[in-house]
């Protein structure tokens, strides 16, 4: 007689900017599962670990992982080579920071010419003409820029990169757009919470981090010129403004581009979370990681405005309800 399979929690690894509302999703989806009853099984938890979207997607290759969350969305081409599906979980937006001394914040302004010279070491202090031009009204120090960014393979960086590369072509041709850049200059953290700790504390720094920890750490946001021109600081509202112009594919596993979005209301550089999950798990596994995500789609929106990101709309989830339907093969059964 075979024995009954253990109890095992919803194993899933990967974006770190993603990880506040995966745990408060976590959190939701065991109270719900035990609905005030005293029964309770690992079934009914999620074991989520903030590694990175690089290396959440690396994880997948073993078989007691159930998703990957990744803010670096795999081309059709790897999904189908991957043998997975991938559709969006949340969305937001990766902040620039800057903690200039003596410079209120909010107020600076760049562009992305001007962050690239920046993170490529050609702009080496706050008082260049690149960002006194930019910066007419603010008198601007004469000490050097601290640069400061990720050393993991990180989605924000693919975003930060992906911006840079859109409106750089130098930095484009010399670094381009990935999770993990060889980066020319500055100092490197691991993980969304060791780079706000370290912009939070870093005098005349600047770096890239997830909104929603920019808002909650209180760090100095910089405003961006977007595609039409106009400087925008970075909200939820302006996040939603960009991702309004996003076209939804299912047949392309919803792969969209968020960088340099169009619209004058729109802040350049709006981030998707993705959840990745394998069609060789089982339709068991399977199917528990898509009630989570399912649960997050349904009561899940208020954690996820709560902690700075912008809920999947409810016409988006059909679409993704619709997606797994014809990619995750046998849900009904």
């Amino acid at each position: 007689m075979a024995l009954p399979a253990a109890a095992e929690p919803i194993r899933g690894a990967g974006s770190t900017f993603a990880a506040p509302v995966i745990s408060a999703w976590g959190r939701a989806y065991k109270d719900a599962r035990t609905d005030g009853g005293d029964y309770f099984t690992l079934d009914w938890t999620v074991d989520y670990e903030p590694i990175g979207s690089l290396a959440g997607v690396m994880r997948l290759s073993q078989p007691d992982m159930d998703f990957a969350a990744t803010d670096a969305p795999l081309s059709p081409e790897e999904v189908a080579r991957r043998n997975v599906a991938q559709f969006p979980i949340v969305m937001g937006g990766i902040a620039v920071v800057a903690n200039v001394v003596g410079v209120e914040p909010g107020k600076l302004r760049l562009d992305g010419p001007t962050l690239a010279g920046i993170f490529s070491g050609k702009v080496k202090s706050w008082s260049d003409p690149a960002i006194a031009t930019l910066n007419p009204d603010i008198q601007l120090p004469d000490r050097v820029i601290k640069v400061l960014r990720r050393q993991d393979g990180s989605g924000s960086t693919f975003v930060f990169t992906s911006y840079l590369s859109k409106t750089s072509s130098e930095w484009r041709e010399k670094f381009g757009a990935a999770t993990l850049i060889n980066w020319a200059v500055g100092q490197g953290a691991e993980g969304t919470g060791s780079l706000v700790a370290l912009a939070g504390t870093t005098a005349d720094s600047i770096t890239y981090v997830e909104y929603g920890q920019v808002a909650r750490a209180g760090l100095p946001a910089v405003q961006l010129r977007n595609e039409t021109g106009a400087f925008v600081a970075p909200t939820a509202e302006s996040f939603a403004a960009g991702l309004s112009s996003v076209a939804w594919n299912p047949s392309r596993h919803f792969f969209a581009d968020t960088t340099n979005m169009p619209g004058a209301a729109a802040y350049p550089m709006a981030a998707i979370t993705y959840a990745v999950v394998p069609k060789d798990r089982g339709m068991e596994r399977t199917k528990r990681v898509l009630d989570l995500f399912r649960l997050a789609y349904s009561a899940g929106a208020g954690d996820a405005r709560a902690l700075g990101y912008i809920p999947v709309s409810p016409e988006l989830a059909d679409q993704v309800d619709r997606y797994w339907s014809q990619t995750l093969t046998n849900l009904n059964n």
